[in-house]
C-alpha cells in the first residue's frame, strides 16, 4: 500500500479527509499539531478519529505558536460569536503552512508522496491558506524543496473537500462511516469536547447537517 501522511484536527473535515484517503487505498499516518490552540480537547479528538478510521498510526508535534499569538485561539483574545466582514480574529498566522511543512518532513521520512488535508474553501471563514491557490502553491514548494521531490520522487497535496459545501461533507462522511460524535469542531470546546453551540465553527458545522438532512450529532454543553 502507498503511504500517505493525514492531517487530522480532530474537526469534522480532516476526519473525512482520512476517511477518503483510506478508501483510496492508503496506508495512513495520521499527524496532528498542538499549536497551543485553546480548544485542545480537539487533539483527543484527533486521536479518537485516527484510531476508529484505521490510521496506522496518529503522531502530535508540538508547535508552540502561542509564542507569537495574533490568534483568538492562541492569544488571549475572545472567541467571536458570530464572524464579521474580512478575515476573523480565528485565523492563526500561518498554521496550515506550518501544519503542511511538518506533514511534508514526515512524509519524506517515511518515503509517502501523497498528504491528505481537510481544507475548504466552500463553508469557511474567510481563511486564506484555505484556498485553491494556497494548496497548489505549497506543493509546488514540496516538490522544489525536499530532496524526495528533487530526485524525482514527486509530492502531491490533496486537499479533496475544498470544493465541496459543509452539506456535501456531512453526506461524504456518512457514506464513509465516519463518526462524527468523536469529532471536535468548536472553538470554545471545554475539556471534554462539548461545543459551546455559537462560534463561526458551531454555526458552520449545524449548518452543514441540517443542509444535509442529518441530525446534528454534535455535543453541546
Amino acid at each position: 500500500m502507498k503511504r500517505a501522511v493525514v492531517l487530522v484536527s480532530g474537526g469534522m473535515d480532516s476526519a473525512v479527509a482520512l476517511a477518503l484517503a483510506r478508501e483510496q487505498g492508503f496506508a495512513c499516518h495520521a499527524l496532528s499539531v498542538d499549536y497551543g490552540q485553546r480548544h485542545a480537547s480537539e487533539l483527543t479528538a484527533a486521536h479518537n478519529v485516527s484510531r476508529l478510521l484505521g490510521a496506522i498510526e496518529h503522531k502530535v508535534v508540538r508547535v508552540d505558536l502561542r509564542r507569537i499569538g495574533g490568534s483568538a485561539l492562541t492569544a488571549d483574545i475572545d472567541v467571536p460569536e458570530q464572524g464579521g466582514a474580512g478575515i476573523p480574529v480565528t485565523y492563526v498566522p500561518a498554521r496550515n503552512t506550518i501544519m503542511l511543512a511538518v506533514a511534508l518532513g514526515w512524509a519524506e521520512v517515511l518515503g509517502a508522496q501523497d498528504i491528505f488535508c481537510g481544507v475548504n474553501a466552500v463553508d469557511y471563514s474567510g481563511y486564506p491558506d484555505c484556498r485553491p491557490a494556497f494548496i497548489a502553491a505549497f506543493e509546488q514548494l514540496a516538490n522544489l524543496a525536499t530532496k524526495a521531490g528533487v530526485e524525482g520522487n514527486k509530492q502531491h497535496v490533496h486537499a479533496p473537500l475544498i470544493r465541496l459545501s459543509k452539506a456535501q461533507i456531512v453526506t461524504e462522511g456518512m457514506r464513509l462511516g465516519v463518526d462524527f460524535t468523536a469529532t471536535v469542531s468548536c472553538y470554545r470546546a471545554d475539556a471534554d469536547g462539548r461545543a459551546c453551540g455559537h462560534c463561526d465553527a458551531c454555526r458552520l458545522r449545524a449548518q452543514g447537517f441540517a443542509a444535509a438532512g442529518v441530525a446534528d450529532p454534535t455535543r453541546y454543553r
